[in-house]
């Protein structure tokens, strides 16, 4: 059974990892496991209150096969974590390693995406961080990017991160493209 880590802080997006989450566990029998910092619960940006399964002391890339980060206010607040061990411990191991919104920001501080095809909500925002080496890479455009266990999305693309996700982990099949494909049927060019 997949194992996802989903990293959680004070003010996360919730709706970034809400579909991925609800696909890998529901439809998909993965084990979908929410963490924090400190293992304390946190509050969404839209108020949801989560009691995380673990602490980030306890992810593990030997014991689980993706760490995906949603983005949030955090990051404008100064007050997020340092992904970087986390992140490049997930990448060495060949575990899906993911980013979303600011998150993705967060990762090309990591030096991760340094020699990937990615996105996220801005070249610009990518830049604010000294580390990142990346800017060839940057692919500007509405949909999630994956570049082999990479994946990377801005804000307003959470169902093609939910699926670039599942699709890096292997499970992204007929159920799954059945389930997702109604989310993003708004954004489908009339026939």
């Amino acid at each position: 059974m997949p194992r996802l880590a989903i990293a959680l802080q004070d003010d996360y997006a919730d709706w970034e990892p809400a579909l991925q989450m609800a696909v890998a566990r529901y439809y998909l029998d993965c084990e979908v496991l929410t963490a924090t910092p400190d293992g304390r619960p946190v509050t969404s940006m839209g108020g949801l209150k989560v009691t995380p399964d673990i602490g980030f002391a306890a992810i593990d890339a030997d014991r689980f096969d993706a760490l995906v980060i949603p983005g949030g206010y955090a990051w404008e607040r100064g007050t997020t974590y340092d992904f970087t061990a986390l992140a490049t411990a997930f990448r060495d191991k060949g575990k899906v390693v993911a980013g979303i919104c600011a998150a993705a920001s967060a990762l090309a501080q990591t030096g991760i995406l340094d020699s990937v095809a990615h996105t996220g909500n801005s070249l610009a925002s990518h830049q604010k961080y000294p580390r990142y080496r990346g800017t060839a890479h940057y692919r500007d455009q509405a949909a999630a990017v994956r570049d082999g266990l990479i994946v990377t999305a801005a804000g307003a693309a959470p169902d093609t991160f939910a699926i670039e996700v599942l699709k890096a982990l292997g499970l992204y099949g007929p159920e799954a493209e059945a389930e997702l494909s109604a989310f993003s049927a708004e954004h489908r060019s009339p026939a």
